[in-house]
């Protein structure tokens, strides 16, 4: 019996010596375990409509539509997130004819989130240059932001009859 008890103490204090890391509770003790594991986070990111059609109008009126549902995504499960969406647009053209972006706009309409995200929108006229649109603030964990913003398009007079077509171009920093 001895032997066993005195074989016991031995490997205890080697364990203890090789992994420190490893504790042996005295038999007093609470023994305790230190539980961990790890939050993943994802990206940042944004999904738009590939293709939207704006319909149609004469000169001198305006052509308006939404062009489909926009979702910022962002799953980095930060403490304090936030995100801008910014919108630029080439300027529309029909062959040598072009309409400029500066006679469109973009409407972002309402928003719905989900998570904790505080969201603020702002409409502008369209440009060749990245305007913010939206902006998120305040996120927490993982939120999503939607909205379906609505482009018009005041069609100058003296434009040419024939389909025009742009780029509008959205990203998420």
């Amino acid at each position: 019996m001895r032997a066993r008890i005195l074989s016991a103490a031995a490997v205890a204090a080697v364990l203890a010596m090789t992994q420190p890391g490893l504790a042996v509770a005295d038999e007093a003790d609470d023994p305790s375990t230190t539980v961990t594991f790890v939050v993943t986070s994802g990206a940042l990111s944004l999904s738009v409509p590939a293709f939207a059609s704006l319909g149609s109008g004469a000169p001198g009126t305006t052509i308006s539509s939404p062009i489909g549902p926009c979702t910022v995504t962002d799953d980095r499960a930060l403490l304090s997130a936030s995100w801008t969406v910014t919108a630029a647009e080439t300027d529309f053209a029909h062959g040598t004819q072009t309409i400029p972006a500066s006679d469109a706009t973009y409407t972002v309409g309402s928003v719905t989130t989900t998570g904790t995200i505080t969201v603020t929108p702002t409409n502008v006229t369209l440009s060749n240059a990245a305007q913010t649109v939206l902006t998120g603030t305040a996120g927490v964990g993982d939120n999503t932001a939607t909205w379906d913003p609505t482009v018009s398009v005041n069609v100058p007079a003296s434009a040419v009859g024939g389909l025009y077509t742009g780029t509008l171009t959205q990203s998420v920093s």
